[in-house]
């Protein structure tokens, strides 16, 4: 039995990893067919890759949940959001984990959902990935974790850390992009290769897209590996770290010479 469960464990782990880089795809619902981008010119340190499908309008978005747009500031869009039972997540979880961070930041990270830690206490990142994630904002960046706006795609923790799924996304996308406009911030960085596909609503992996500037909503987003990956696979922290200096060059920060965070 115990050689069973190694067996299962191994398993998972290369299955996880297959998602991260993208090499699994993700199915997401059908969308309507692209229209040409308008050119949005070239940043400082990076071009700006054309966005892979069309983003919804805010219009078409917050359709659902009239009212939603009226929401002024985070503490109104959690009121509005509620103890939600919108989608068949909600009996499972513990608690729903809305963000924790500035709500003027001009940084936002966006993962993918919560997970056990996460479900337990609350607050996005608080688990082992979620230490990683801190490091690389407190001992990398030179920032404190409340500065800057952390959320997950979703917000509620689907069972066994499976992936989430379609209709569990577009229930909760309104939230995201509600929290997005409210935040608004100057630059998002995406984790892993869910969270990032679902906010664009690309297919691409992780791997092709890491490292290079997409826009959302107006917003530059750097795509970029997840900590949980990470923890997988340290050997990639310096793909990961090369992500941040670019950031941290659109942010005007000073770009310490030094390896990636341990």
């Amino acid at each position: 039995m115990e050689n069973r469960a190694q067996l299962i464990a191994t398993i998972r782990d290369y299955v996880d990893q297959l998602r991260e880089e993208g090499l699994e795809g993700l199915p997401l619902a059908e969308k309507a067919k692209p229209k040409p981008n308008e050119d949005s010119g070239n940043s400082s340190t990076h071009a700006i890759a054309a966005e892979p499908s069309p983003v919804a309008s805010s219009a078409e978005l917050f359709s659902a949940y009239p009212g939603i747009e009226q929401t002024a500031s985070l503490e109104d869009l959690r009121g509005f959001i509620g103890e939600c039972t919108r989608c068949k997540l909600a009996p499972m979880r513990r608690n729903l984990v809305f963000g924790v961070g500035n709500p003027n930041a001009e940084l936002m990270f966006v993962g993918e959902a919560p997970g056990a830690d996460e479900d337990a206490r609350g607050e996005p990142f608080v688990g082992r990935a979620g230490q990683l994630l801190t490091d690389i904002i407190e001992r990398g960046m030179g920032l404190k974790r409340a500065d800057v706006y952390i959320c997950n795609v979703i917000k509620c923790r689907p069972p066994e850390n499976r992936n989430p799924e379609p209709d569990e996304v577009a229930t909760c996308e309104p939230f995201l992009m509600r929290q997005i406009d409210i935040v608004r911030p100057r630059v998002i960085v995406g984790l892993g290769a869910f969270a990032v596909q679902a906010l664009l609503r690309a297919k691409t992996p992780i791997s092709k897209m890491r490292g290079v500037w997409h826009e959302l909503r107006g917003i530059k987003l750097m795509p970029t590996f997840h900590p949980a990956y990470l923890l997988r696979n340290p050997a990639d922290k310096r793909l990961v770290w090369a992500d941040i200096q670019m950031v941290m060059r659109e942010l005007g920060m000073a770009v310490p010479r030094r390896d990636a965070p341990a």
